[in-house]
């Protein structure tokens, strides 16, 4: 009894911290932070200076990293601050939130020191955050009765799946790794196409409307659900045959698609507001990633890591960081207008992502790129952690 009276003003203080108060403070700062430390470990380990203690080999801890650790995180942010909008219901906050937080911290240290306390209890503490994450978000969907949405839970289930496949390698029960990282890469391309083609016409619209202009972004219509369909086809035939000639056509085929989007929603009007360009420049590298990568099936002598990174480093990475400065910002009571230093954060990310893309195609200079967009990968991530940390613990703020 007086265990719980004593632990009961430990929880109370927990739910009373601003840092807890919404879903995107944790998840955002946790997302940029690791970004830049992850990237840091695996240069260091690339370049012989330091050795990871995981059960994975190091080329699999990166990919996993980033895509479960970083970019899972970005996506944990962003859900957790928008299904409450989409349902009308409280958001998740207080403990529930940092027991949340809590997990997926714990997911990124299990992974990293794997080989030491074991690839199964790896596993399990890994997959815990996403799972938990999937039961949260469809209680809410549910329960707010968003239909609408349901698919977003598909989405999370299938990263899950992708997450399982990865550890099942690690843990020795099959030789998943490479399937689960194609699915985990395909999903979150597919989540930046349903995502992003909602907000970024929606975004892009309102701005202009301000200034007067009456050309705005194309609606949605069949070319848009046409381009996802080819998009889903493409990426379902790439991670079950990712050497196949039919998934580099698809990959194309959807690539001039994307491209097609993007270019119908005028963001060559918007280049005096970083907050709405950087959106558009993010969306931008998916054709690129997909022309690339279906390019590279077609023709193997094109490196297929060029496009991958043009899909993660670019698209991913761009997108994350334009939606989380964007959803800070407005989160926070600031004013919609990025600084010189979060236009700066746009164009280091930017940087990083040419630079690892030119990497594999400049074998000479290979090194030397790989190295120099390390280093611009996390000079944007320190920026946004540095630039935007104030905002995710301090009280100022609506949300």
């Amino acid at each position: 009894m007086i265990g719980t009276m004593q632990a009961a003003p430990r929880f109370q203080a927990v739910a009373g911290l601003a840092f807890f108060r919404f879903g995107f403070r944790p998840f955002f700062l946790g997302a940029g932070v690791w970004a830049l430390v992850a990237v840091a470990i695996w240069l260091a380990a690339f370049r012989g200076l330091v050795s990871i203690p995981t059960a994975f080999d190091p080329v699999a801890w990166h990919v996993h990293e980033m895509l479960f650790g970083f970019v899972a995180a970005a996506i944990a942010g962003f859900l957790l601050t928008a299904v409450p909008n989409w349902t009308g219901r409280m958001p998740i906050r207080g403990v529930p939130l940092a027991v949340l937080f809590a997990l997926w911290v714990i997911g990124r240290v299990a992974v990293t020191t794997s080989g030491l306390i074991g690839a199964g209890v790896a596993a399990a503490l890994d997959l815990s955050f996403l799972a938990l994450l999937l039961g949260l978000v469809a209680r809410e969907i549910v329960a707010g009765r968003n239909w609408r949405n349901v698919p977003i839970t598909i989405v999370l289930a299938v990263l899950l799946l992708a997450n399982v496949l990865i550890h099942a390698e690690a843990v020795g029960h099959a030789s998943t790794g490479p399937l689960g990282q194609r699915l985990g890469i395909a999903v979150v391309v597919l989540l930046i196409n349903l995502v992003g083609g909602r907000i970024i016409p929606s975004f892009t619209a309102n701005w202009l409307k301000k200034r007067g202009e009456a050309r705005l972004p194309a609606g949605h219509d069949a070319l848009d659900g046409g381009a996802l369909a080819v998009l889903l086809l493409a990426l379902a035939a790439w991670v079950a045959a990712p050497g196949g000639f039919a998934a580099g056509v698809g990959l194309i085929a959807a690539g001039v698609l994307a491209f097609i989007r993007v270019a119908r929603w005028r963001g060559h009007r918007t280049l005096s507001e970083p907050l709405v360009w950087s959106l558009h420049l993010g969306f931008a590298w998916v054709p690129v990633g997909l022309l690339l990568t279906g390019t590279s099936l077609v023709i193997p002598s094109l490196p297929a890591t060029a496009g991958i990174h043009a899909l993660t480093a670019g698209a991913m990475g761009s997108m994350t960081l334009a939606v989380m400065t964007r959803a800070t910002l407005g989160h926070t009571g600031r004013a919609l207008a990025a600084d010189r230093w979060t236009a700066a954060i746009y164009l280091l990310v930017a940087t990083a992502a040419l630079l690892r893309i030119a990497a594999p195609l400049l074998t000479e200079a290979y090194l030397p790129l790989l190295c120099a967009s390390g280093v611009a990968w996390i000079a944007a991530f320190g920026t946004f952690a540095v630039r935007y940390g104030r905002l995710f613990l301090t009280s100022e703020a609506r949300a």
